[in-house]
């Protein structure tokens, strides 16, 4: 990751020891802020962990190499990708810009002036779902419907890679409906995370679309896709289970309760036979619960 970010910075985050580094932001004037173990917190010139009045100030300059690097100086090729408020970069790191907006037709056409940089750090960790699987996939071919649900940075985006990962690579035919980017995290149409041999990745589709393309062109017999929280997405639940497709799929929400009180999820929850419920509370993917949801297949 350190490749795509200014020298001077670069150097701050290679003397530093904050590991693992999940997140880097950049903004104009500044302190230079990391983020670890959900934590966030300031480094000087050295690297070193310190107060506010002693962080290092990221330049304007800092912003516009990075920017430069990001983008290998054709912000143009970028656009409309850039267009939607993030890149994802070789290695499925994901950069978020902040700046001016320029709109057209009411619609946002490019963003000038970039005050701010969020990097993400992709990570994959094998085994995510390990402690879920047996519970997700009883038998040879045979895949529950699941929906995560955890209050963000809680791993829900982790645990649904893991999960499609090991399903393909037991030979059952798998789709991931990327809206974001996140599960696969692509770059130029290419997973740069482990998704496994047999899945195919819809990157940036709206959801909604991406799923009825994955049932009319692609035979899935699962279906992973991230954050499903609009009405529409419940038609869309509705059409997989109609076409006899399991869906493994992640909501916010603290527990069961909480997403049972929002009125149209809980009108979808019959797709799902388990609930797996995820937190922080010994670190990010903890697994609260494995619930059954009743349905029956």
């Amino acid at each position: 990751m350190y490749e795509f970010v200014a020298p001077r910075i670069r150097i701050i985050l290679e003397q530093s020891s904050v590991v693992p580094l999940e997140e880097v932001r950049l903004r104009v004037n500044q302190p230079l802020t990391v983020k670890s173990r959900g934590r966030y917190c300031y480094l000087d010139e050295q690297g070193n962990t310190t107060a506010l009045k002693q962080a290092y100030r990221v330049t304007s300059d800092d912003l516009m190499r990075t920017v430069q690097i990001l983008t290998n100086n054709s912000w143009y090729a970028w656009e409309e990708e850039i267009r939607s408020g993030y890149l994802t970069v070789p290695g499925g790191h994901r950069v978020g810009f902040c700046g001016r907006a320029v709109l057209y037709g009411g619609r946002i056409k490019t963003i000038h002036s970039v005050s701010s940089l969020s990097i993400r750090v992709a990570r994959q960790i094998y085994g995510a779902a390990d402690g879920v699987i047996g519970r997700i996939c009883p038998g040879v071919g045979k895949v529950r419907s699941t929906l995560v649900i955890s209050p963000p940075g809680c791993g829900k985006t982790t645990l649904l890679r893991d999960v499609a990962r090991q399903i393909a690579a037991a030979g059952i035919q798998v789709v991931i409906v990327d809206e974001r980017s996140e599960i696969a995290a692509c770059h130029q149409g290419i997973p740069q995370l482990d998704v496994g041999p047999q899945t195919d990745v819809l990157d940036g589709y709206p959801k909604t679309e991406g799923i009825m393309t994955a049932v009319r062109a692609l035979s899935p017999q699962v279906v992973v896709t991230d954050e499903i929280g609009h009405p529409d997405d419940a038609a869309a639940l509705a059409e997989l289970a109609r076409s006899g497709v399991s869906v493994i799929a992640s909501c916010h929400g603290e527990d069961v309760q909480q997403v049972r009180a929002r009125k149209w999820i809980s009108e979808c929850l019959s797709v799902f036979e388990l609930a797996v419920v995820l937190s922080r509370r010994q670190g990010p993917g903890t697994i609260e619960q494995v619930l059954s949801l009743g349905r029956r297949t």
